[in-house]
């Protein structure tokens, strides 16, 4: 596609979504400016806003009848996406869609089956998290067609879009995501990871002060805590000849660890305290009290002047005013439990700690086993040591809608000081981040302006390398099975539009009938090159997902196995693309992560 007018940058966020854009035909020389959406805020009133909160709304068939949750573009008000839907969802659980991303990214479910709401009543149609993640996508669009698009004649679709998805979404979770842009009607699309983008529209605000105050080697560390995950990045300051650059140089693992946690935990906190008064909440009731603990923490977290606000949680039955139960959320309360349940003081030795898990499980995300955010932190700097020592950042920049607290930035931006005594106690500065709701989609927009040769660029590639697995001969000991062994498939930083192929390695591969290919990823071995077949990897390389599929070659017996060829492509929209090639027979096979199922649009 021609270079478009406009450059979009789009934060596809848990908690909140976001529209950045530069008009690169503009007369005024506006720079990045934000896209203001659309959205329902209350029955009959249409307004806009700078975000568009991540929460669909299933209405009722008596809420559609009055037409008072349609928009210009929506005639039936089926699917209310944005503020009404989260002020209305907080009254109705059931019908209530988030955390899409965080589904999108969950192993172990079919993310292309409707299974949000997870505890929707019979009579709601459910949401798959591909169907729920393009029902935001496609609202964007909308709004945009409706404004700029009709205005310029410039629609969404016709534009380069820049979706940011987390630094530690794995390949499957990336194909998702643009699964998602694409049956929203998004073709021309880039992921971008949210860290990175964050950086950039620092970058963009601040394009002298990196060189001017940090040298060579020096690291900055990208903490972004938001509504559904937490990331770590280290980019370096690098020369080459002389000239610096910067080079993201680590990713931290994928934590479900952000504010949703933090709600569930004051949830649990307030009914306990409502149990000691013998008001008992039944689940429904306690799907209400989360919510409105939502809603209420984000009040009091925006709002310094308030040190409480209600929290009201219906009755049952029919006597619902009668039976109401009236409960408060107070700072104090807010900033102890966040404070020393997810960022407690620890030492730089500390690690996360794992529970054990029972067999069987509600359906669920599977959130972090350990909640202090602080422990993860110490981790993931250890784990990228450098010469024999944690890594240590010159500088911190800190994203995401729970790092908006001052208290929360302050008090890991202490413990992270107290981790290097001696002369480099105090040393690392924070960089100040100008607007955290819109930090990653303006950034998103100014990456774009890179990839045209304007601005500073990133170099990055690939954060973890990628392997598949191969499976291993049978042993000669009866009983005894295959091991599985990890191929190399793309090694960390290769950058993306690279092509790698495996000539001269030759591999049997199974047609005919189902089979599963499984995936593996390690972040914290860099010298893996690609081919390279590694027998012993426990500890150091993760299984990532499975793939079910059946490669059908009608003129061959179902279990044939046919040699084969490994080819391998970061693409340039950010995923990964396998394809296995049979120079014998002229066949080629490419491999798509369709996970357990094939989503079935909406």
């Amino acid at each position: 596609m021609s270079r478009s007018r406009f450059v979009i940058g789009i934060d596809l966020g848990t908690t909140n979504c976001a529209l950045c854009f530069v008009d690169t035909r503009d007369p005024a020389h506006q720079g990045i400016q934000t896209f203001d959406v659309t959205q329902v805020f209350s029955p009959g009133e249409v307004g806009k806003g700078r975000l568009l909160p991540s929460f669909i709304y299933l209405s009722t068939d008596q809420e559609k009848k009055g037409g008072l949750l349609n928009l210009p573009w929506d005639p039936f008000g089926e699917r209310v996406v944005g503020e009404y839907a989260r002020a209305r969802g907080a009254e109705v659980p059931g019908r209530l869609v988030f955390s899409a991303k965080s589904w999108l990214s969950q192993q172990g479910v079919d993310r292309t089956a409707a299974i949000l709401p997870t505890d929707a009543p019979e009579d709601v149609q459910k949401l798959s998290p591909i169907v729920a993640s393009a029902t935001f996508l496609r609202h964007l669009k909308a709004a945009w067609n409706h404004t700029i698009g009709r205005e310029q004649s410039e629609n969404l679709e016709d534009q380069e879009i820049y979706i940011t998805i987390p630094a530690s979404f794995d390949a499957v979770a990336r194909d998702l995501t643009v699964k998602a842009a694409r049956s929203a009607g998004l073709e021309d699309i880039t992921l971008l990871e949210e860290p990175q983008a964050a950086f950039y529209a620092w970058l963009e605000s601040n394009p002298l002060e990196w060189k001017d105050a940090m040298d060579p080697g020096d690291l900055i560390l990208v903490c972004d805590i938001g509504g559904g995950t937490t990331d770590f990045s280290l980019i370096q300051i690098v020369s080459d000849r002389g000239n610096l650059g910067l080079e993201r140089v680590a990713v931290g693992e994928h934590l479900l660890l952000g504010g949703d946690n933090m709600d569930l935990a004051l949830a649990y906190s307030l009914r306990e305290g409502l149990k000691g008064r013998g008001q008992a909440l039944d689940q429904g009731q306690f799907q209400h009290l989360w919510h409105n603990v939502r809603l209420a923490k984000e009040r009091l977290l925006s709002d310094n002047s308030l040190a409480e606000v209600p929290v009201i949680i219906p009755g049952r039955g029919k006597g619902l005013v009668a039976g109401t139960i009236r409960s408060g959320l107070s700072r104090d309360m807010v900033e102890s439990l966040i404070l020393e349940g997810f960022v407690p003081e620890v030492g730089p030795d500390d690690a996360p700690r794992e529970q054990p898990r029972a067999g069987l499980q509600e359906l669920g995300l599977s959130y972090a086993d350990d909640t202090a955010i602080t422990r993860h932190l110490a981790g993931f700097l250890k784990l990228h040591s450098q010469g024999g020592k944690a890594a240590r950042p010159a500088a911190v920049l800190f994203n995401g809608g729970v790092l908006k607290a001052g208290i929360i930035r302050r008090r890991i931006l202490d413990i992270l000081r107290s981790w290097y005594p001696g002369e480099d106690s105090g040393k690392i500065s924070e960089l100040v981040n100008p607007d955290m709701d819109l930090a990653v989609a303006r950034g998103a927009a100014y990456y774009g302006l890179v990839r045209r040769g304007e601005g500073i660029r990133i170099r990055s590639g690939i954060a973890r390398s990628c392997y598949i697995g191969i499976q291993g001969a049978r042993p000669a000991v009866p009983g005894m099975p295959s091991p599985l062994k990890a191929l190399c498939v793309v090694a960390q930083g290769m950058e993306e539009g690279a092509k790698v192929a495996l000539p001269g390695r030759t591999f049997g591969l199974v047609v005919g009938q189902p089979v599963e290919f499984r995936f593996l990823q390690s972040g914290i071995r860099p010298d893996d090159k690609v081919g390279d077949l590694i027998d012993e990897w426990e500890g150091t390389i993760e299984p990532v997902s499975s793939v079910q599929t059946e490669v059908e070659t009608p003129d061959l017996a179902p279990g044939t196995v046919i040699p084969v060829e490994l080819e391998a492509e970061v693409t340039d929209v950010g995923t990964l693309a396998l394809g296995f090639v049979s120079r014998q027979r002229g066949l080629r096979f490419d491999l798509e992560f369709n996970v357990r199922g094939q989503d079935s649009g909406g």
